[in-house]
């Protein structure tokens, strides 16, 4: 199974093509790098696990395995995470 690459930030809803720099956690949680280093601190807010950046899938690649088109947002914003 291929990753989402979700189309935005869940933070701050920027968006973030398949080429763009993202950060995402085991489960796929996406953040710009701007939320992950200022806001989140590296740790995602929803499972309490690292971010880490997310792999760039080759264009010719996209054709057959497309980027995912549904945003994801916390309505509430980000906040450090409190998981454990």
């Amino acid at each position: 199974m291929a990753l989402e690459l979700r189309p935005n930030c869940e933070c701050c809803d920027k968006d973030l093509p398949p080429e763009s720099l993202a950060m995402i956690c085991s489960f796929e949680c996406t953040y710009c790098a701007e939320c992950t280093e200022t806001t989140l601190a590296g740790i995602c807010p929803n499972c309490g696990g690292e971010l880490v950046r997310r792999p760039i899938r080759p264009a010719a690649k996209l054709a057959n395995n497309p980027a995912s088109t549904k945003r994801i947002l916390n309505a509430e914003g980000c906040q450090p995470s409190r998981a454990a």
